[in-house]
């Protein structure tokens, strides 16, 4: 064992478990990738002042739980807790918003920290597979990313998570329920911190989960009395079309998420088999990020997607992904000039597209054999100094058990056929 441990709340990704993370990943991407999303990669961190002005400074993620480093240049950065303003950030400095075709869409996977109470499902380093919609205000847009995850979930086995909808109104709207909403929370019994995010973003304090806060705000004002024309209409078609879809979702008054930036349309992915950290994934419009990070007006809509918390909704429903295998052929080389001419044959079949491994130590024959079998080998070849003489090799089903000679020039094109 070794003298150092992963950091307190992180993990590490081995085999074979982070073969479902993959499929995770490629699940959530596969129908961004066939809707028109491009691959966008961020760097790991970036400045402070990006997430403090983005994410919002009344937020738990920028008040408690960034990581922060100075540079030994002075620099004040911090390590990523989210990716969308990263992924605005990046857009606007390659003006992708200005080469005439918008929205820009973008899909992006990658890792991410906050300093949190370490917990199933909610770990200091965690994984996302994100997607972005820039510079278009249309609820089609907000409706199709909708969709879209509700399609990868449902292409991973998923049926037990729920769609949680709501509309937060824009700057015409939300600023006169804002006002209404500081004047009910401040006659709360509210703790001193919580009075504080009350001036400055009293939405956030709708989404605290203490049951003693949760309790005082039954009759607070709802959003949905102070929604301006505009957004109820804009909210109506989102909620038709994702209908008309035939994607079921469960109005929530109540759903803020957790980041300041959002707009009109919020959503969040739950699975009730999680317990308390039941969100799988969300996200919403935020019309006005662009504005609060320097660059011009572009009303954009995404959301991120949590792998870890998405494979252990998978492990919570009981569903087993059908993974590719790693290994379909396995080559046992019995003596020097067959490691020689079965390095070949391997080498061959991975030019060929066929998963091939080989029984590398010159180990003998049981002990090779039993790595075939743990690697899930479909095949193996098997050839000795007799069976080079004699200008064969044995291919041996490993399902079957059944052994054949066949030659070694045709062992490729017999194992494709076989492999399909």
């Amino acid at each position: 064992m070794s003298t150092f441990q992963a950091p307190k709340g992180t993990y590490d990704l081995t085999p074979p478990r982070s073969a479902t993370f993959l499929a995770v990943r490629e699940a959530i991407s596969a129908p961004l990738r066939d809707s028109g999303y491009g691959y966008i990669e961020t760097p790991g961190f970036e400045n402070v002042e990006l997430f403090a002005r983005g994410v919002g400074e009344s937020t738990d993620i920028v008040t408690k739980e960034m990581y922060t480093l100075t540079t030994k240049g002075g620099d004040q950065l911090a390590l990523r807790p989210e990716g969308t303003a990263s992924v605005l950030r990046a857009a606007l400095e390659a003006n992708l918003h200005k080469a005439g075709n918008l929205p820009v869409k973008l899909w992006y996977s990658g890792s991410y920290y906050r300093y949190e109470r370490p917990q199933a499902g909610r770990y200091r380093h965690f994984s996302q597979v994100g997607a972005e919609a820039i510079g278009t205000e249309d609820p089609v847009l907000d409706a199709e990313l909708i969709i879209l995850a509700d399609q990868a979930y449902r292409s991973l086995g998923l049926r037990q998570f729920r769609i949680l909808l709501n509309s937060l109104g824009d700057k015409e709207c939300r600023p006169v329920y804002r006002e209404a909403l500081q004047t009910f929370l401040r006659d709360l019994d509210l703790d001193e911190e919580t009075r504080r995010r009350i001036e400055i973003n009293p939405l956030r304090v709708l989404d605290d989960k203490r049951a003693d806060v949760q309790k005082q705000l039954t009759d607070a004002p709802k959003l949905r009395d102070y929604l301006c024309d505009a957004c109820k209409a804009y909210h109506e078609e989102v909620r038709a079309l994702i209908t008309a879809a035939g994607v079921v979702f469960e109005d929530d008054e109540k759903l803020v998420r957790g980041l300041d930036y959002y707009t009109r349309t919020t959503f969040e992915f739950v699975h009730d088999g999680l317990g308390s950290q039941s969100a799988v994934g969300g996200g919403g419009r935020y019309d006005g990020l662009s504005e609060m990070i320097g660059g011009p007006e572009l009303p954009s809509v995404g959301w991120a997607l949590g792998v870890d918390r998405t494979v252990l909704a998978l492990e919570a429903e009981g569903v087993e992904l059908d993974l590719p295998a790693t290994t379909s052929v396995y080559a046992v080389p019995l003596g020097e000039e067959a490691r020689r001419v079965l390095f070949g044959v391997v080498t061959e079949l991975r030019r060929a597209g066929i998963a091939a491994d080989f029984a590398f130590g010159g180990r003998g024959l049981k002990g090779a054999m039993k790595s075939a079998n743990r690697s899930g080998a479909r095949y193996t070849l098997v050839a000795g100094e007799r069976d080079l003489a004699e200008g064969v090799v044995q291919l041996k089903d490993m399902e079957s058990g059944e052994q054949t000679a066949v030659p070694l020039t045709e062992a490729p094109a017999e194992l494709a056929k076989r492999l399909g």
